[in-house]
């Protein structure tokens, strides 16, 4: 299981220093409005986009479906309940749609699946209750039957009014079964069987599934194959570590294309025989993972570039002369400073939904018709954001204390100096296969709007490095990840892009754990914590909370945390918290299931208790992050005021430090 955290989408309002204009500021709105559209997916046949869309009130959500050419308004509207929300979708045929339901969990997490499986016509109609126990329709008695979880595994090449599914039974969670579905009648036919719960499958465009891989119980990545006897464990490589079929090589189906991270470092793609033989390197780096995300062909599926998850994305073509090649270049062209990703075909391949995003650029959705090469905006994912006036992420290597090459993400305020900024360490939540890149990021745009130099630091633990990157991690969350934000910012201010007189820290969940532990690992460092939603005892995650929920939950915190009571102790914040010499910033949603209300109680009951100042900040029917607007305002009003009070507004050059 993976455990994922983003940060929040954040804003602020503050007055106008005397030595700033209104004029210099953004308003709080354009960064705490919520994107309207999310997650689009075409039809087979180029005609409609399916979206999820969002109500700006953050609580209410459902799907919209456009037809091409007409973005003023949906064809059709599907409202669902409150805090609910299309977690996935996939198009069975150029009617039917498929969507997998979800639940908000606020605005730090990604919406969590609740296993039920919907389908419905283009136009509306003919709902269906296809997989779920809450079953509704015209066959909710067969379907009620189905106590489990059912996620979607993708669809045919060819669409045929059927997807694949996935399902794992609440009474033997030690399962995955694979089905093909047909999205009409609601037939299914059971395609693979594996033993372990939650894999996923590698599917053939014969419809064949030829691979399952994902992590078990106990936290270790496996993967099976299947051959002619059946379903076969490969074993463990230390040499191709985390190995990851992606697709079968078209015209060729005892070939596939896989990833992997050779001898744990950085990452490699390659092509190969499906028992791993007569193996190809498209492309390797010691110091980042490889992928394709967004740059393959129409079906036949095949990848025509690569990128590297380090760094400002650029794609590496495999063959440049090659017409899909030329296409992505020349589209690039187009669009300079930003990186291109197709996102969708219709089945035959003269209609292409591709992505344009940037540091600067949340992303516009644009199609082209790849006869004509008639380019048109489909929409902007935040229309009100205006590129130019967003500052530059600059990504940049440094070396930690103990030699340690590390990436750091630096958001350089606009129109300013870049020397001698105040500064905000802003840590990622995950800890482990999360990192922070170099595309739009509003905690950042929003920080460098009001004149903050933003440091991001993907520490040890972090993804997009290689295996043993992230295990290099494992329990070291109060120690050498620590060390490692704190070795980058004492980079930043001996290369003089940061006051050491002015900074403060800040992160939500993992990264607000982090934000109160920087600030006991490097004493006198920083003026000022803030931490949102923030893990702050870590002998609790195994009491409370929803990761403790599966044995899966349970194997991840042994691994990554460990359970020796003493280092637990020792590396919480709540035992801590005497040693903690900087203004505080306590920030939480009251209903939070993934860092729960408890952790909050617990960090305020140990400043309490070390006489240390600080202020909070709560709400109930909020999670993990809040997704009310207004919400969302308060908050960041009060963020802004604490940063200005403890290191001077960023608007006004020389502003003096605090005491």
């Amino acid at each position: 299981m993976t455990y994922r955290f983003v940060r929040p989408i954040v804003a602020a309002l503050c007055l106008a220093s005397a030595t700033a204009t209104a004029t210099d500021l953004i308003p709080v709105s354009d960064f705490a409005r919520r994107m309207p559209l999310t997650s689009p997916r075409l039809s087979p046949d180029g005609q409609y986009v399916s979206l999820a869309y969002h109500d700006p009130d953050g609580k209410n959500h459902g799907l919209a479906i456009y037809r091409v050419g007409d973005m003023s308004k949906p064809a059709t509207l599907i409202r669902m309940p409150p805090y609910e929300m299309p977690a996935d979708m996939v198009w069975a045929s150029p009617t039917r749609l498929v969507v997998a339901r979800g639940k908000v969990d606020g605005s730090i997490g990604a919406a969590s699946y609740t296993g039920e499986l919907m389908a419905i016509d283009v136009d509306g109609k003919n709902p269906d209750y296809l997989y779920g126990f809450e079953a509704y329709g015209k066959r909710a008695a067969t379907r009620a039957l189905d106590r489990g979880w059912g996620t979607i595994e993708g669809a045919p090449v060819q669409s045929n009014g059927h997807f694949y599914m996935r399902a794992t039974a609440w009474a033997d969670q030690d399962r995955s079964t694979l089905y093909d579905v047909d999205a009409k009648t609601s037939a299914r036919r059971q395609m693979a069987d594996i033993g372990i719960g939650r894999m996923n499958f590698m599917i053939a465009p014969d419809g064949t599934p030829r691979f399952a891989f994902g992590t078990d119980d106990d936290f270790k990545w496996v993967v099976f194959h299947r051959d002619g006897s059946g379903w076969t464990k490969l074993p463990a490589s230390e040499e191709r570590q985390n190995f990851t079929p992606v697709a079968t090589v078209a015209g060729n189906g005892n070939r596939v294309y896989a990833v992997f991270s050779p001898d744990g470092k950085g990452g490699e793609f390659v092509e190969q025989d499906e028992d791993g033989g007569n193996v190809r390197v498209i492309r390797k780096d010691d110091f980042s993972e490889v992928a394709s995300s967004g740059l393959w062909t129409p079906a036949p599926l095949r990848p025509f570039g690569t990128v590297m998850t380090t760094g400002i994305p650029q794609a590496t073509y495999i063959d440049p002369q090659a017409p899909i090649s030329k296409l992505h270049m020349a589209l690039s062209q187009k669009f300079p400073g930003n990186f291109l990703s197709f996102i969708d075909f219709s089945e035959d391949g003269s209609q292409l939904m591709f992505k344009v995003a940037s540091d600067r650029e949340p992303g516009r959705y644009m199609l082209i018709d790849t006869k004509t090469y008639k380019v048109s905006k489909l929409f902007d994912a935040q229309p009100w954001i205006d590129p130019k006036q967003m500052a530059e992420r600059r990504p940049m290597r440094f070396k930690a204390s103990d030699g340690m090459e590390l990436e750091a993400i630096l958001t350089f305020p606009k129109g300013r100096s870049e020397a001698n900024l105040p500064m905000v360490l802003l840590p990622h939540g995950g800890p482990h296969g999360v990192a922070d890149d170099w595309f739009f990021d509003r905690d950042a745009q929003f920080l460098a709007n009001r004149g903050y130099l933003v440091l991001q630091v993907n520490y040890r633990g972090s993804g997009g490095r290689g295996s043993k990157f992230e295990q290099a991690g494992y329990l070291k969350w109060g120690t050498r990840i620590q060390e490692d934000l704190i070795d980058g910012v004492k980079w930043a201010i001996a290369e003089n892009f940061a006051d050491p007189r002015r900074v403060c820290v800040y992160g939500a969940s993992f990264g607000g754990y982090a934000a109160m532990m920087t600030t006991v690992r490097a004493p006198g460092m920083f003026k000022c914590a803030v931490g949102y939603d923030g893990i702050y005892d870590l002998d609790m995650m195994y009491n409370k909370g929803d990761i403790k929920d599966r044995k899966s939950g349970r194997s991840y915190l042994t691994t990554v945390i460990g359970k020796d009571q003493a280092d637990l102790a020792a590396n919480s914040p709540t035992h801590l918290a005497d040693k903690i010499d900087v203004p505080v910033f306590l920030v939480h949603g009251e209903d939070d299931e993934r860092a729960p209300f408890a952790q909050f109680k617990a960090m305020r009951a140990a400043l309490d208790a070390a006489h240390k100042p600080y202020e909070t900040l709560t709400k109930p029917d909020e999670k993990h992050g809040f997704v009310k607007p207004e919400n969302i305002e308060e908050f960041y009003n009060r963020l802004q005021a604490f940063l200005e009070k403890n290191i001077g507004s960023g608007q006004a050059p020389g502003a003096p430090a605090a005491p």
